[in-house]
């Protein structure tokens, strides 16, 4: 029994023995992230009068990259949809965002530990639904973000990962028959959890 215990222990222990210097050093790896978190999307606008809008869920993935030590590229497709309240009137608002961008990791003395902050461009697919099923077509806005957060590894390959991000964007008009009838303000903070997963 005692046998067994210590073998647990130090495979628990070989398994999170990584060298911090191993652990957080991404150059030439290509991993894998899954987030999941809240957005805070700017108000919108229907038939000229401002329309309020609710915190929502955002989810998605994507890649990182490690160009140098310091240096990472990232590419991400996240999805939220939201409610918003107008004045006698309201819907639902979805918004895909591709986003790519570019990482500055800091190396700081705490092991396994690894802050960044980014930024980047981002392509807002836009769409939003009236309350009665009603179906609009709305403009695809191009934006940019920054961002900023910390990665801390579990093990080489895996890391969890924590991030704050703010999208800057034009307004996406909503067209109802060919007429404008409001637009959506793609602006939005959100903070969101994850993993990554380092193939390399």
């Amino acid at each position: 029994m005692k046998k067994t215990i210590y073998s647990c222990c130090l495979a628990l222990s070989l398994l999170f023995a990584v060298n911090p210097a191993m652990a957080d050093d991404i150059r030439g790896r290509l991993g894998v992230t899954g987030r999941l978190g809240f957005l805070v999307p700017a108000d919108s606008e229907l038939s000229g009068r401002s329309a309020s809008t609710d915190t929502a869920f955002v989810g998605g993935g994507g890649f990182i990259y490690g160009i140098t030590r310091n240096i990472a590229a990232e590419f991400d497709i996240t999805h939220t949809d939201y409610d918003v309240h107008g004045y006698g009137e309201g819907g639902n608002a979805e918004t895909n965002n591709f986003s790519l961008g570019a990482q500055y990791r800091f190396d700081v003395a705490v092991p396994r530990l690894t802050p960044y902050v980014g930024a980047g461009l981002d392509i807002l697919i836009n769409d939003f639904t009236y309350s009665d099923g009603t179906r609009t077509d709305v403009d695809t806005s191009l934006g940019v973000h920054i961002s900023g957060g910390v990665d801390y590894f579990v093990t080489k390959q895996v890391a969890l990962t924590a991030q704050l991000k703010a999208i800057l964007a034009p307004n996406a008009d909503i067209n109802y028959q060919g007429n404008k009838v409001g637009n959506i303000d793609p602006m939005s903070i959100s903070t969101t959890f994850g993993a990554r997963y380092f193939f390399n």
